[in-house]
């Protein structure tokens, strides 16, 4: 397993945010992560790649507890993320962006072959031809797909996509949802939050589930979509629920 999570639980004072969640991640596989707003989800990520400790349980990367390891430690390791609010640094050009990914990622490159590593991802997510431009000058979905080349420079083997979709037309969700899988295809595994569920239904191998920060479900698209509790949790939006249905039919 590349990552495994053993019985974390996380409180923000009287909030217990995350209850006893467990999970085992194999190499190579897309694990989707969903559940409605407020169900743990980016704090699990938090906890994860060592923004939050957790109260209790413990993080194993590459074997390793790594439990309340600082997220430079971790990226050195090479666990990246992307945030669900997108952070460039708007006054840095899209290539010092990212350069900045590869000077502090895995690897450490020095200045001139980060460079060149910048100009590779910047061609593989599709923004070459922005390389020169202020990072603050890029649209909405330009901005996602710069923080996505920001967490692939630092060459990761696990990448944490907290919702790269979200904010995005049809034809930009489309064309992102082919790069995750190409970034599979590649070698690297992902584990994705997103409320776009015929994307996250149609990309990833495995879903979690949770709820109040408690895990409510884990199996296949097709499993999870059929799971009465996961029904449940989503009939505040009976519409929301008729989706997640549906997109894995």
């Amino acid at each position: 397993m590349i990552l495994q999570t053993k019985a974390v639980s996380k409180r923000f004072g009287g909030l217990m945010a995350l209850s006893q969640v467990t999970l085992d991640l194999p190499e190579g596989e897309i694990l989707g992560l969903i559940g409605p707003n407020g169900a743990g989800k980016t704090t699990l990520f938090n906890v994860i790649n060592g923004v939050f400790p957790p109260e209790a349980g413990r993080v194993i990367f590459l074997g390793r507890d790594v439990t309340g390891r600082r997220p430079y430690h971790l990226a050195g390791m090479g666990l990246s993320r992307t945030h669900q609010i997108v952070q460039p640094l708007t006054e840095l050009t899209v290539r010092e962006n990212v350069m900045v990914g590869a000077c502090y990622g895995r690897e450490r490159l020095g200045l001139g072959p980060a460079r060149r590593r910048a100009d590779e991802t910047l061609d593989f997510v599709g923004l070459g031809a922005r390389r020169d431009q202020l990072a603050g000058s890029l649209n909405v979905a330009e901005k996602k797909r710069l923080e996505l080349a920001r967490a692939l420079a630092a060459g990761p083997r696990l990448l944490l996509l907290d919702e790269v979709l979200a904010g995005l037309n049809a034809t930009e969700i489309a064309a992102l949802v082919q790069t995750v899988a190409e970034i599979r295809r590649r070698g690297v595994t992902i584990i994705m939050i997103e409320h776009v569920m015929h994307a996250v239904m149609n990309v990833s191998d495995r879903i979690i589930v949770l709820d109040y920060g408690e895990q409510i479900a884990e199996g296949s698209p097709e499993e999870v979509s059929k799971d009465p509790r996961v029904i449940e949790a989503y009939l505040g939006d009976p519409n929301l629920a008729a989706r997640l249905a549906g997109s894995a039919g």
